[in-house]
């Protein structure tokens, strides 16, 4: 996995051994889990839109459901992805490693998301503009039908 290799790179950079990661049981891979969600929202909130659309009347309390909570996950998701240093920072001292805890954060994690296909970044800017800008019309429009 490039993404882990570039990270691998950066802790040899920085003199920390790669293994500290493995030690601690810290992994780059992803499981199949991380997918369940986006998926189980996606269809849900064609649920939604399908109700919607056939005039049922659980289609407007379920957008105002649904919506709102889609909405505060990506901000949940957002401020998550913008205080990662702080919260990686933290994990790494929780650990109790000293090696582990001497880790540079921020170019650790540059240096795996610098190894990201250049279509991951604007797959996030297309998500985040997507849930942000659907929720918000869905709620708007949610008094008007």
């Amino acid at each position: 996995m490039k993404t882990a290799a570039a990270a691998v790179g950066e802790l040899r950079r920085q003199g920390v051994r790669p293994q500290v990661l493995g030690e601690n049981k810290l992994r780059f891979d992803a499981g199949g889990h991380e997918m369940a969600a986006p998926v189980a929202v996606a269809a849900t909130m064609i649920t939604t839109a399908v109700l919607n659309f056939t005039g049922s009347d659980l289609a407007q309390p379920l957008t105002w459901i649904f919506s709102s909570l889609v909405l505060l996950m990506n901000a949940v998701i957002v401020h998550s992805n913008l205080t990662a240093v702080r919260s990686v920072e933290a994990a790494f001292r929780r650990k109790g490693d000293p090696e582990l805890a001497r880790v540079e954060v921020a170019p650790f994690l540059q240096a795996a998301e610098d190894a990201f296909p250049g279509w991951v970044r604007a797959q996030t800017y297309l998500r985040n503009t997507a849930v942000f800008g659907g929720s918000a019309i869905a709620l708007a429009a949610v008094p008007l039908a």
